[in-house]
């Protein structure tokens, strides 16, 4: 019998955490909703933690050159995808988000024109809204194999002004991992229209498929002058809770441009957070590969439990992330299929509406859970699809 992975942690324990995802909803409410994952923190990133408070050392944190954050991320990139950066192109965020506002007030101006593929990560639409940009909507093209990017539509937005490529690299919620040729057709139009491009790459080191992440800025010298790169170690080691993101300047003149906000507007960076990230980085990649893999056998179950039992639900199982985008508009509900899910079985989804129009009638469903609590949320899900008629009759 094989043994559970070390990381796995039983109901009991996620039941007491006080996170958003486990605090939202009812007692009674599996939560599968916002991108956390249900696991363990990885043995160097704990250890690191209870040193800095055995050593009750809160103070002001060493600012991140100083601690060698910088280098460290600058070694990571050049190891894990051939990235050679220099740390001075090198800055720390509380969040990738935030990094996203401030590029947009910085790098444009009110008006100008931002591509976002949809369906999408809602804070790409609400931060162009909010910043006062013009959001030019290019949904993906969906097909039984995945979501495929619309050429002819994203040329279209650049001739209508377009300014900014803002990017999902891998993308959520499809989980879609761009290949090199879709990556090189995106920069031939970045080149023509002279695009600025933001490429959110948080999801890179999760990877299900056997191809690696291919950092945008590495497409071209060209490429990397006009790209701001942004990640953090919140999505792959699991550490949202502490609040710190990556930005690499693809050149002097966008950092320049970006650097008109002050320092201090910027935010901070937390002890914790640099002392995490460290050690994750430094030692982490063991917990990582043990985690992909289960995250793996986990895209595996949901594809075949969606195959076998719900055929009217159109899924390709994700290339990257532990996301699964299920288009249940076959179903016809009645509602909002999060609604009836969270009616009906007890199970909290990522509502579909929010990543944009087009994503009417779908629901993402977070896999990054034990083989145990994800079993129940499907056999939750089965039941009330089975009471309203939607669901397959299981195999005798």
């Amino acid at each position: 019998m094989t043994e559970p992975a070390s990381f796995l942690l039983p109901l009991e324990r996620l039941r007491a955490r006080q996170c958003a995802k486990w605090t939202v909803y009812d007692a009674d409410v599996l939560p599968a909703w916002i991108a956390d994952m249900d696991f363990a923190l990885a043995p160097p990133v704990r250890a690191a933690l209870a040193a800095r408070l055995a050593a009750e050392d809160l103070g002001y944190p060493k600012m991140y050159p100083r601690a060698g954050l910088d280098a460290l991320f600058a070694a990571r990139m050049a190891a894990q995808y051939g990235w050679q950066i220099q740390r001075q192109q090198v800055e720390f965020f509380s969040d990738v988000v935030q990094v996203i506002h401030l590029a947009l007030q910085t790098l444009l101006e009110p008006g100008d024109g931002v591509i976002i593929q949809t369906p999408i990560y809602p804070p790409f639409l609400q931060s162009v809204a909010e910043t006062g940009r013009r959001q030019l909507l290019c949904p993906l093209a969906q097909t039984d194999a995945g979501y495929q990017i619309d050429f002819d539509a994203l040329a279209a937005a650049c001739a209508d002004g377009a300014r900014m490529l803002l990017l999902c690299h891998p993308h959520n919620p499809t989980g879609r991992a761009f290949t090199r040729d879709e990556l090189e057709g995106l920069a031939a139009l970045v080149r023509r229209y002279q695009l600025i491009v933001i490429s959110d790459e948080i999801h890179a080191d999760l990877m299900l498929v056997d191809r690696p992440h291919i950092p945008f800025a590495t497409l071209g010298e060209d490429i990397a002058q006009r790209t701001l790169t942004l990640t953090s170690p919140s999505k792959a080691f699991n550490l949202a809770g502490l609040v710190l993101a990556v930005a690499v300047f693809g050149s002097p003149a966008l950092r320049a441009q970006f650097g008109r906000l002050t320092e201090h507007v910027r935010g901070g960076r937390s002890a914790f957070g640099i002392s995490a990230t460290a050690a994750a980085w430094e030692a982490g990649e063991p917990w990582l590969a043990a985690v992909k893999a289960q995250l793996h056998a986990n895209r595996d179950t949901v594809s075949e439990f969606v195959r076998t039992r719900w055929p009217q639900i159109r899924h390709a199982p994700p290339e990257a992330t532990y996301l699964a985008w299920l288009d249940c508009r076959a179903l016809d509900l009645g509602e909002e299929p999060w609604r009836f899910f969270l009616r009906e079985a007890r199970v909290a989804l990522s509502e579909g509406p929010s990543f944009g129009t087009e994503g009417e009638g779908f629901v993402r469903l977070n896999f990054a859970t034990s083989p145990a609590i994800l079993a129940e949320i499907l056999a939750r899900m089965d039941r009330a699809l089975t009471t309203a008629g939607k669901s397959r009759p299981a195999a005798r």
